[in-house]
């Protein structure tokens, strides 16, 4: 009733689906306006188009159960079809839903274990848990993989309701399924109180883009109140009934149920009108719902209130036991509770409240201290069943006794258990643990411990900060290495969250009161001191705090041996001394490859800083061993703040190496693990690796949009990550097509300015060759020499690699006047990158000597069609469709047969319908995103058409490609 707009606009959103794409909507209203109704039309509307649908729903007293709403929807489809995603997929996905594990206890229903399974608990020798973000990544992903396969040719619609309660995991991964959507007819439906939304859910409309659809779901008229209740109620009541009701038909209802009407509430009608966002009822409606429930009988009112307290969803065997009476007097009044529609019969069994307001109210009529005793009864019950602990914990974190060792160990044992997933619930269960736990416990400073770590992972940084600072407390004045360890996570801490000169000021507090500044502990902070003195890009403070460090001492750990070698490289390079830099690295990387993974655990970080200085001399292959390694032993440990510096120096050497795939995967990841952890500083390392990888792989618009961002979040920063993002948005403009804002951009970032001496050698020389590039194809022949003179003198003699970029940038400037010269500084380049397996800058220098030798004339044309032919094969196992796009046209220029799109093309210049489609968009001056809405396809499969018809026609820009399609006349052949 009064509902047409909403239901047309979720029947727009079935076509959509139907018609194959990807669809988001949020319904939005408040406590009662009628959104779980509005959902059961949507799934009866989706079984008319022939899309499945499958509903789950988020409870207010089980906020804490990871994945809860996500259970509650799929986990019995599940049941009977269970998708054959590989053994690791199935591993995972049995960690989060029980129907999924092989060990689940026949016994054991759904609704008592709506988080992680016994296979969760026991762990897998094999596939041991990763306890870092990256986890919970994989896992969103493995989740969007089984939507897929569950959507089939049919599709699918998945709706959630009341996801204002849902769990921090279930809106991440919804999160992640907006951003990453299904490849798939999937509509994934959700409802919620937008004043009790989380931020992260309220704006999952807008990070969906234009997969999303926002419905508010608005107050009943007063006609259409009139209309609800009918002619049988006189004017008079109505109007009055509107009044108190505010036209929220859920608190109509309630009001039309009382006997006396709303004039038995007291208080104003506009005052018991409103709705009140945090969940309480006006009180007109909860007078009607407390005289329903005081009209029930003595044991049908106890049995409600058990129930209200002991689940959303329950059996009555939970019940009887809640509420401490026989199971034949529990059913007795399950009975009456479901003929005065307080409670109604669902699958298995089970019973749930009619609404969740009539749960809220009854829950809210039960005595504070009887319901603690209902929750250690439903605690007791779930323990003698052989429940896990992550079920049992939510109640017995209400109901736990001040000092009970049972109840301490069941609340770490289930953080314990949902920490690679849900760190967020494992760290209010450690809090809860703590709170139980009496000052003087000898575990309570372990409980602590834990309780920081979860808190970091989990993306509260500032909590978990504190925490550490409180373990930094208590711990002894003279428990030095304990108060070292603590105090380096609280520095990192403070780094992620950008208070560098908070990090700086803790360790120089702590050092002072190190009775010897060369024990080991001092070492330790020492270290981290020199990590902090790197990100500011003062490498010679850094070397001044090594050169007091010395190489190993009697009393040190192997660790940190390995430690102090792991940083000695990065400020020798820094400052020039390339031959110091690599004789460290050697070192370094011998000592790194002898370790066993238990002495690398403390030290990531240092190792970390040890392979980007492997990146920046070029060791591309040894960095990404290396950088794989770190990653494996973070998963291991849980230490995510790792993570994204990580994966984005693999990103970095995946791309350099031609395994573009491979870095496109790592950078997106980054991304992911550095979004979980809320830091700006991991995000801009992450989005910088995205921009360059985007720009390779030839997604334009992206990469420019994540190197824009990158900038953004790094706010000016004068750290060397922040330059290195700007030197990223540069390139991306460039490849964009945009040169002439590009160029501007990469000289002001990392050319022409102060920020220059904040780059590493690597980069400004990558720069000066793209410059000495553009200015050569301007025709500005002094301007490009005068880059490709400073690339020459930025190249350091002993990096052959580094060489052969100062080769290629002479090359740019030789075309225009010598191309047979410019042809064999190129060939010259080529052959060094090769050897040092960096197969994309070759292809690059087997690109500019191919074109310089077709340059040079007809004796020179052979070794140009064999260089030209090389670099496009390059390219094409690469994955780097605009350089290959360029090959390609390349290659025609040489005389070179290259068919377009390998005779797949049915319309022309090769180009296949739906091609035409979206060459015709891009003409109308679409964007991917929109292309995508309008055929209904997915981002990535936009571009994958982009780069075939950028192939096809030998262009590598939109702007060129329209240019070549008007001179085609493309569109008077379409049909």
């Amino acid at each position: 009733m009064g509902r047409r707009d909403v239901l047309h606009a979720l029947e727009q959103a079935l076509d959509a689906t139907a018609a194959g794409a990807f669809r988001f909507v949020a319904l939005e209203g408040e406590p009662g306006a009628g959104k779980t109704r509005l959902l059961m039309e949507l799934s009866g509307a989706a079984q008319a188009h022939k899309l499945p649908a499958v509903a789950g729903r988020a409870a207010e007293f089980e906020q804490d159960m990871p994945f809860g709403v996500v259970i509650d929807a799929l986990d019995d489809h599940l049941e009977e079809q269970r998708p054959d995603l590989g053994a690791g997929a199935a591993r995972l996905l049995a960690t989060v839903f029980p129907s999924m594990s092989p060990s689940m206890s026949p016994s054991m229903s759904p609704s008592m274990s709506p988080s992680m399974s016994a296979a969760g608990e026991a762990g897998d020798p094999d596939d041991p848990a990763d306890l870092t973000g990256l986890a919970r990544y994989r896992l969103y992903r493995t989740v969007r993989r089984l939507l897929e396969e569950l959507a089939g040719p049919s599709g699918l619609v998945l709706i959630l309701d009341d996801v204002h309660w849902a769990d921090d995991a279930s809106v991440e991964l919804l999160d992640h399924l907006v951003r990453h959507p299904p490849r798939a007819r999937v509509l994934v439906a959700v409802a919620y109180r937008p004043a009790q939304a989380a931020p992260r859910l309220a704006t999952l409309v807008e990070t969906a883009g234009g997969h999303g659809v926002r419905i508010g779901v608005r107050p009943l008229t007063r006609a259409e109140v009139a209309e609800f209740l009918g002619p049988q109620i006189s004017g008079p009541r109505q109007e009055a009934l509107y009044a108190a009701s505010g036209g929220n038909p859920f608190y109509l209802e309630a009001l039309a149920r009382m006997d006396g009407g709303p004039t038995a509430a007291t208080g104003r009608p506009g005052e018991e009108g409103q709705v009140v966002g945090s969940g309480e009822l006006p009180p007109a409606v909860q007078a009607a719902l407390q005289a329903e429930l005081t009209g029930l009988p003595g044991p049908a009112l106890l049995v409600a209130r058990a129930a209200a307290v002991a689940a959303d969803e329950f059996e009555p065997s939970l019940v009887a036991a809640a509420a401490e009476v026989p199971e034949s007097t529990a059913l007795k009044a399950l009975d009456e509770l479901t003929a005065r529609d307080v409670v109604r019969p669902v699958s298995g069994g089970r019973f749930r409240f009619r609404h969740p307001l009539v749960r809220h109210a009854t829950y809210g009529s039960a005595a504070a201290g009887w319901r603690v005793g209902v929750h250690a009864r439903v605690a007791s019950h779930l323990a003698r069943l052989g429940v896990p602990a992550t079920v049992r914990a939510r109640h017995v974190e209400r109901s736990g006794r001040f000092g009970d060792p049972e109840a301490i160990g069941t609340l770490v044992e289930a953080a314990h258990t949902v920490a690679p997933h849900a760190p967020g619930t494992a760290a209010q269960w450690l809090e809860a643990a703590l709170k139980l736990t009496p000052d003087g416990a000898p575990d309570r400073l372990a409980v602590l411990t834990e309780l920081a770590k979860m808190q970091a992972v989990s993306g509260q940084l500032a909590e978990g900060r504190r925490a550490a600072r409180e373990v930094l407390r208590l711990l002894p004045a003279d428990a030095h290495p304990l108060r070292a360890r603590a105090a380096r996570f609280c520095a990192m801490m403070e780094r992620l969250l950008g208070n560098p000169q908070e990090a700086r000021g803790l360790l120089l507090a702590e050092l002072r009161v190190m009775p010897d500044p060369r024990s080991a502990p001092a070492v330790m902070l020492r270290l981290r001191l020199v990590a902090e003195s790197l990100m500011r890009v003062d490498f010679r403070a850094a070397q001044a705090v090594l050169d007091l460090v010395p190489d190993t001492a009697d009393d040190w750990e192997p660790s940190l041996t390995v430690a102090v070698a792991a940083l000695r490289p990065m400020p020798a390079y820094a400052d020039g001394r390339v031959e110091d830099a690599l004789r460290h690295v050697d070192g370094a990387d011998r000592l790194i490859a002898a370790a066993p993974d238990g002495h690398l655990a403390e030290w990531l970080d240092a190792i970390t800083w040890l392979c980007w200085t492997q990146l920046f001399l070029g060791q591309y292959a040894v960095a990404r061993d290396r950088f794989e390694r770190v990653l494996k032993v973070a998963r291991a440990t849980g230490q995510s703040y790792i993570v994204p510096t990580a994966l984005a120096g693999q990103a970095n050497a995946y791309a350099m190496l031609g395994l573009l795939t491979e870095a496109a995967t790592a950078a997106d990841e980054a991304v992911a693990v550095a979004r979980m952890l809320r830091s700006d500083q991991l995000m801009v390392f992450a989005l910088t690796q995205q921009c360059l990888v985007g720009a390779w792989t030839g997604a334009g618009e992206e990469a420019v949009a994540w190197g824009r961002d990158a900038v953004r979040t790094s706010g000016g920063s004068g750290e060397w990550w922040g330059r290195l993002a700007g030197y990223a948005h540069a390139m991306a403009v460039i490849d964009s097509g945009d040169t002439e804002r590009g160029a501007a951009l990469l000289r002001e970032a990392c050319a022409e300015s102060e920020s220059a001496a904040d780059l590493d050698q690597n980069t400004l020389l990558r720069a000066c060759e793209t410059l000495a590039g553009i200015e050569a194809a301007r025709g500005d022949a002094a301007e490009a020499a005068r880059w490709a003179d400073r690339a020459a003198e930025i190249a350091h003699p002993l990096l052959e690699t580094n060489l052969a970029l100062a080769d290629l940038a002479r090359a740019h400037v030789l075309r225009p006047a010598d191309p047979a010269a410019a042809a064999e500084h190129a060939r010259r380049a080529a052959a060094a990158l090769e050897t040092a397996g960096h197969r994309l800058d070759a292809g690059r220098a087997l690109l500019r000597a191919g074109t310089a030798a077709v340059d040079a004339g007809a004796g020179a044309r052979a070794q140009a069609r064999a260089d030209l032919r090389a670099a496009a094969e390059i390219f094409e196992a690469a994955g780097a469709r605009p350089l290959h796009a360029q090959a390609l046209r390349e290659q025609r220029r040489a005389g070179i047969r290259v068919p377009s799109g390998g005779g797949r093309g049915t319309g022309a210049g090769g180009l296949s319908r739906r091609e035409l489609q979206v060459a015709r968009l891009v003409v109308d001056g679409c964007t991917n995103q929109q292309i995508a809405e309008r055929l209904y396809l997915s981002i990535r499969t936009v571009e994958t058409h982009l780069s075939h018809i950028f192939a096809k026609l030998g262009v590598n820009s939109r702007v060129a490609m329209v240019n070549a399609l008007s001179r085609l006349d493309v569109f008077d052949t379409e049909s």
